[in-house]
């Protein structure tokens, strides 16, 4: 249970109520007496992940791509500091996403630092960096549009809502109608707002190149760890946090828990009735979910 719990932040009661039926149906199409860790495990992925779309097939060029574009934000993500844990990596497809990358915090959190902003921002690129290094720019997918909306909404966020950029200063830059920078009579002198909408795209545009160029670097010094996690995505689908620790850490890629070659599968179980009906709590999605649409 204390397992559960760290992997958990942020759930409530609700959604814990959820995730134990979702783990006793789970137990009870299997035709099991008891609820095991096993069933509690993927019970969390699909409440957290969404659920698996086994119908959903891709083919081999497509499963790699997707292989790597998630080994990227995983690497950069363990790399980068301040930076949210990363819980599992999926190429199984997933609602409207071909894999999955999920980062989950260690305990319940409020605000971010400007650090841990562009070490996010640079985990989000590390998709499309990672496909661009290892396919060739002209072979780059669709797949990265989530990350790059994301990444440049945090971005701007940073430059126009929380005074996160030097140039600019702790000021509020707002789009929206009736809220307008240093009052009205501002926006009588148009040079002054083109010249400041200008200065935002452009810091905006510098915290983006530069976490870029971060990612592309540290997937450069670690393509031979790239290559690893992508072919251990291509065996097992979805690795977890002891797998990729083995990954970053050189080390031959121990199997999944439950996976047929495992010879010491956990037996560890909880006694539940396995006769409920799945009620209460709502999906809930916990971190920064770096999506292949």
């Amino acid at each position: 249970m204390k397992y559960i719990a760290q992997g958990t932040p942020g759930f409530s009661g609700a959604d814990l109520a959820n995730l134990v039926n979702e783990a006793a149906l789970y137990a009870a199409r299997m035709n099991k007496r008891l609820v095991s860790m096993i069933d509690l495990e993927r019970a969390k992925d699909k409440l957290i992940m969404g659920a698996e779309k086994r119908s959903m097939v891709m083919d081999e060029k497509e499963k790699k791509m997707t292989a790597y574009h998630e080994a990227g934000h995983a690497i950069v993500g363990k790399i980068v500091p301040e930076h949210d844990p990363v819980y599992k990596v999926s190429i199984m497809p997933r609602g409207r996403a071909l894999g999955v990358t999920m980062f989950l915090p260690e305990k319940d959190q409020y605000s971010a630092s400007k650090c841990k902003l562009d070490s996010m921002i640079s985990s989000l690129y590390g998709g499309r960096v990672a496909e661009t290094q290892i396919f060739g720019w002209e072979q780059v997918s669709t797949g990265a549009s989530n990350d790059i909306e994301r990444a440049t909404e945090l971005a701007r966020n940073m430059v126009t809502k929380w005074g996160l950029s030097q140039r600019l200063g702790p000021l509020a830059y707002s789009e929206e109608e009736g809220e307008v920078f240093l009052g009205r009579s501002v926006t009588q002198h148009k040079s002054v707002a083109d010249e400041t909408s200008h200065t935002i795209d452009e810091e905006i545009r510098s915290i983006i190149d530069k976490n870029y160029a971060r990612a592309e670097q540290i997937l450069k010094d670690n393509e031979d760890i790239l290559h690893a996690m992508a072919d251990a995505l291509m065996k097992y689908e979805t690795i977890d946090k002891e797998q990729i620790s083995d990954l970053m850490a050189r080390k031959p890629v121990r199997a999944p828990k439950g996976w047929d070659d495992d010879p010491t599968p956990p037996n560890k179980s909880v006694k539940i009735d396995t006769s409920v009906d799945k009620k209460g709590g709502t999906d809930k999605s916990i971190g920064n979910t770096a999506e292949q649409n």
